[in-house]
């Protein structure tokens, strides 16, 4: 009855689809506009998806954290280094809902309420280099596995889904741990579930 009468979003950022990219990376949906650091996807600065790429492919988890004019490193990401490293490794990235009703006054995917969910073939269209699907938390992972009809991965591994007529394209759908500090598991072991999916898709 609540959902009845909260207003929806729309998702405020249009798909990220690097020419060439070789996987494309889900979450659910960005958080509300105030927790953003930055105009770009994983944009709350206490989630450590940037923090995760920064050990994995610089040995650095503030890598991508902005600095300020004096040198000092600020309480933002810079959205230029998230986004050119991510154009050059082939990163595509974006949600698995356009629209979305927040059932409580916060982030968390547990209270949202999905209302139109992405078009994730079609995005793959756009993507024909693309041979691998990420899901970064739990949700996201429940709409790829009801929009392909494929099982659901254990954290840290993956999946063979088909979706064509001809079963002539297949991806490899995995499923990493949250970068949300809400999930119970530190930083570095976070890591390493991702480093092995980079390892595997040959971009290390």
């Amino acid at each position: 009855m609540a959902s009845e009468i909260i207003p929806s979003e729309r998702h405020p950022l249009q798909p990220f689809l690097p020419e060439g990219a070789r996987i494309l990376m889900l979450g659910s949906f960005p958080p509300k506009k105030e927790r953003w650091s930055m105009d770009f996807f994983y944009p709350n600065w206490i989630n450590d998806m940037w923090r995760i790429m920064g050990l994995i492919f610089f040995d650095d988890k503030d890598h991508f954290v902005a600095s300020g004019k004096d040198g000092r490193k600020e309480k933002r990401f810079d959205r230029d280094r998230c986004a050119g490293f991510a154009r050059e490794k082939g990163i595509a990235m974006y949600d698995t809902a356009t629209e979305v009703r927040r059932l409580k006054d916060n982030a968390s995917d547990k209270f949202l309420e999905i209302v139109t969910p992405t078009d994730i073939k079609e995005l793959l269209e756009k993507l024909p280099e693309c041979h691998a699907v990420v899901t970064t938390g739990q949700k996201a992972t429940d709409v790829m596995t009801e929009l392909f009809g494929c099982d659901e991965p254990p954290v840290g591994g993956y999946t063979k889904c088909t979706w064509d007529e001809g079963c002539t394209r297949s991806v490899r759908f995995w499923r990493m741990p949250s970068s949300s500090r809400a999930y119970p598991l530190p930083l570095e072991k976070k890591a390493e579930h991702y480093r092995r999916m980079y390892e595997k898709e040959n971009m290390l």
